[in-house]
């Protein structure tokens, strides 16, 4: 994913990904990312864990806006199976 995002972002598109394995973010040069220790698979969260999957999206396109510059990898510290989420408010994102 990391290759396809960097040529999207070649013709002027920004992306953003949710990656679960660091290292390999960091070597393809993912232009931005947001970085959860998580099992293999499942980037956006616990199966059927609607809110939590919400929160990555959220994130995701927090990190979309604000994001200056490419190459920023975010690691907001979530815990597999172990945190509480609250209901994102997507207004802020008008």
């Amino acid at each position: 994913m990391g290759l396809i995002a960097r040529a999207i972002e070649q013709i002027g598109i920004p992306t953003v990904s949710i990656s679960i394995t660091k290292d390999l973010t960091e070597a393809v040069g993912i232009p931005r990312a947001i970085f959860v220790k998580w099992p293999l698979g499942h980037p956006l969260g616990e199966r059927g864990h609607a809110v939590q999957q919400k929160t990555m999206i959220f994130d995701a396109l927090c990190l979309l806006r604000e994001a200056e510059e490419a190459g920023i990898i975010r690691e907001p510290g979530y815990r597999w199976r172990r945190e509480t989420y609250a209901e994102p408010d997507f207004t802020q994102l008008r």
